[in-house]
């Protein structure tokens, strides 16, 4: 039986961002120290370690994430598991969610999982290459679709539907700059006007450069603790109130609506229906907005606005003083996207939100968060909620 309860009690991440200076291992090492650190145990303590990736294969030649990060990290010498997660850019919160398991089944204690990607070592059609295979290579990628493509073909059509202008995407990115100017780790730390999300150089109409989130490197960090052993050694933590996973048809074409994302609709309903919790008592959201179209999307599949009208919510409501603050650390579009640490990354702002330690971006009387990760045009949703002591 799935008892012990499971916290998150230290959490660390390398500043994102195009970083020429540093390899693979570099970042996933330099995160995971930083976690142990910060949650104030030695690395001896550490039973499993699960590493967070999606393309170093293709893109770095690296395979076998986990004993890269465990060799590194000085682990292996407790010879403990390290696995690798691998579920495109759902793979930092299928990896925190693999992990939630082993401790809640009690198996584990203490569990560290490092999400890591090195994005910048290939050039940019190279790039766009790797990043379609995020899509069904034979039916959308074959056919010259990209990820970017695709979303624009979600947007459009959601648009025309629900009368939804531009304008409501552009709020979207808006604000994930306005967030990210104040997160010392992010990618870009610019803020940008209306006119500015606006008026981009387009990449695929009607989604435009400040619509879509940029190549990143980085790697997120954090380490969960069952709640025994948190009593044990006098520690405390962030609980992780509901973990749930649900899949979609991989090809957008297959789906009933090309802008309804079932799996974060489902995992979502299942994530509140464990956590006891309702959608207004959220503090704050987490969203993986790769595309600002998701961000809407999702926000309505989420269940915090009806189908169409998210936009209803973006102009002010989202805002960090706002009734539901969206991205406070800058969302993927402005702190950055590196596939594999993105969903990682979300606890790690999420870790400092519910403990006081957002600095100029902290949400007031932030209590609970809900995280949503999501694999390629939505394939593949993970969603958590935390907070609580």
């Amino acid at each position: 039986m799935l008892s012990e309860n499971v916290f998150v009690i230290g959490a660390g991440e390398t500043k994102y961002g195009e970083l020429w200076e540093k390899s693979l291992r570099d970042l996933a090492v330099e995160a995971g120290l930083k976690a142990i650190e910060n949650a104030g145990i030695y690395s001896r303590d550490v039973q499993i370690l699960y590493g967070s990736n999606s393309l170093a294969g293709i893109i770095n030649g690296q395979e076998n994430i986990g004993s890269l990060i465990a060799d590194f990290s000085g682990i292996a010498s407790g010879n403990i598991p390290a696995v690798r997660i691998e579920a495109s850019s759902a793979s930092g919160g299928a990896a925190v969610r693999e992990a939630y398991l082993a401790i809640k089944s009690g198996e584990y204690d203490v569990a560290v999982v490092g999400g890591v990607e090195k994005m910048t070592d290939i050039f940019g059609n190279e790039v766009l290459d790797m990043m379609s295979s995020l899509l069904d290579r034979e039916w959308e990628a074959f056919f010259g679709a990209t990820p970017a493509a695709l979303a624009a073909i979600s947007a459009r059509k959601y648009m025309k539907d629900f009368n939804v202008k531009k304008e409501a995407l552009a709020m979207m990115s808006v604000n994930d700059h306005a967030n990210a100017s104040l997160n010392p780790n992010s990618h870009f730390k610019n803020k940008i006007t209306l006119d500015q999300a606006l008026n981009a150089t387009s990449v695929a109409e009607p989604l435009n450069l400040m619509d879509c989130s940029p190549v990143t490197d980085g790697a997120s960090a954090i380490v969960l603790a069952s709640e025994s052993y948190l009593k044990k050694n006098k520690l405390n933590g962030m609980r992780i109130l509901a973990s749930a996973i649900s899949q979609d048809y991989l090809a957008l074409h297959s789906r009933d609506s090309i802008y309804t994302l079932d799996s974060t609709r489902i995992a979502a309903d299942e994530a509140f229906k464990r956590s006891g919790l309702k959608r207004e008592d959220m503090s704050f959201v987490e969203l993986h907005d790769s595309y600002s179209i998701y961000g809407l999307m999702e926000l309505e599949d989420l269940g915090f606005a009806k189908k169409g009208e998210a936009d209803k919510l973006v102009e002010e409501d989202i805002k960090l003083g706002g009734r539901l603050p969206v991205n406070p650390s800058g969302g993927l579009k402005a702190k950055g996207n590196p596939l594999g640490a993105t969903g990682v990354g979300q606890f790690v702002e999420a870790f400092l939100q519910l403990k006081g330690k957002a600095d100029k971006r902290q949400v007031k009387d932030a209590r609970y968060g809900l995280l949503q990760n999501m694999a390629g045009t939505g394939s593949t949703s993970v969603v958590h909620i935390v907070g609580g002591d």
